[in-house]
């Protein structure tokens, strides 16, 4: 299937390693212009050196002065873009009433505020150039408990905001939808440092929760997310799209 990704301009938050640097390598096999932002300068580095043509910006999105400073390096990089792919996050805490707000209100600002943000700013463009398209990735967490609590919130709030705003952007042209992974494993994720603590635990874990009977790959997120993000996806609106291996509880 030719998803007419060429010369795309996409730009990727987290994208210097595990889900965010697969979407960005599967862009650029598409032959699309591609720019991560990242917190680590290494990793950063190191996803140049293996990915071709990959435009790197270092940057705290947690951050709000510097997600405007890194936009609008991405701009300057791309020349303008075409698909935002919102994929930084990452949990904290534990329960309830073993978390602190601040961790709560922390999570908020990494996982949802920063896609927010960077949605706000790539709407802005795109409705100057006659559209593009948002990909927000989530989690099944965000539909249902698992996770850790600020996290669940935080991925809920994404999902709900991946339907009101491609309602509302629709009609400039702009797609709006999402992916929630279930259990992705790769080498520098969580799942994979869970695996070399306990197997066995792992492994059991995996035959009990996850019907396909294994792990997800990045590499299947990845495929999912350029297929969203092209124009073979035209009449996907507002959807966030499981991809879990039936992982997930929810039946919507």
């Amino acid at each position: 299937m030719e998803l007419n990704l060429t010369n795309k301009r996409v730009l990727i938050t987290g994208g210097s390693k595990g889900i965010g640097y697969g979407i960005a390598e599967a862009f650029i096999k598409e032959g699309a212009r591609t720019a991560v932002i990242a917190r680590g300068g290494d990793a950063l580095k190191q996803a140049a050196s293996e990915l071709s043509g990959l435009q790197t910006i270092q940057a705290d999105v947690s951050n709000e002065a510097e997600r405007e400073k890194s936009f609008n390096e991405a701009l300057r990089l791309l020349g303008g873009i075409d698909i935002l792919v919102n994929n930084a996050g990452g949990s904290a805490g534990s329960t309830h009433l073993d978390t602190p707000v601040d961790t709560f209100r922390g999570a908020m600002e990494l996982n949802y505020f920063s896609a927010l943000h960077y949605a706000q700013l790539a709407c802005a463009e795109m409705k100057q150039h006659g559209g593009g398209a948002i990909l927000n990735i989530s989690s099944i967490f965000g539909r249902e408990s698992g996770g850790k609590p600020s996290y669940n919130s935080a991925k809920a709030a994404m999902i709900s905001m991946t339907k009101s705003l491609a309602d509302e952007v629709i009609q400039d042209g702009i797609r709006v939808n999402g992916i929630a992974p279930g259990s992705i494993l790769h080498p520098t994720g969580n799942w994979q440092k869970r695996l070399d603590e306990n197997p066995e635990k792992i492994n059991r874990f995996v035959e009990q929760e996850i019907p396909a009977g294994r792990f997800g790959t990045v590499e299947e997120v990845a495929d999912t997310a350029v297929f969203l993000c092209s124009e073979r996806a035209s009449w996907i609106v507002g959807a966030t799209l499981n991809v879990d291996g039936g992982q997930s509880r929810s039946n919507f």
